[in-house]
């Protein structure tokens, strides 16, 4: 099995930047498509990007976050970034780490592996 560990979150204030890492181990496979999702109280479970292992790391944005958010790997640690910027109170939700096998889907339902979560909150 693949496992998945977030971390990385904490408290900031609205404009303020943050970096979260997720680090994958077990059998991982260089096919993966890794992505970011968010949840926030009362609310569903949303993407927010992902990208490829390979194929020259192609990446894919929710709307809500492009522009401000940039996702990203390191491949030699089977570590996957998500660099947040001008971080918003609507920004403040419980951040996923997840893979995939095949492609660079935006569904929850194609990811087969999570990490915990890591929570981000963001003040006025």
């Amino acid at each position: 099995q693949v496992q998945l560990v977030e971390s990385g979150g904490g408290l900031v204030q609205a404009g303020d930047s943050l970096r979260l890492s997720c680090t994958a181990s077990g059998r991982t496979s260089s096919r993966y498509a890794m992505a970011w999702f968010r949840q926030a109280p009362g609310k569903e479970r949303e993407f927010v990007a992902a990208i490829k292992w390979r194929s020259g790391g192609r990446t894919q944005y929710a709307d809500s976050v492009k522009g401000r958010f940039t996702i990203s790997r390191d491949n030699a640690k089977n570590t996957v970034y998500l660099q947040m910027v001008t971080l918003k109170p609507e920004d403040t939700a419980v951040y996923y780490c997840a893979a995939a096998s095949f492609g660079l889907p935006v569904t929850i339902a194609a990811y087969g592996y999570w990490g915990q979560g890591t929570q981000v909150t963001v003040s006025s």
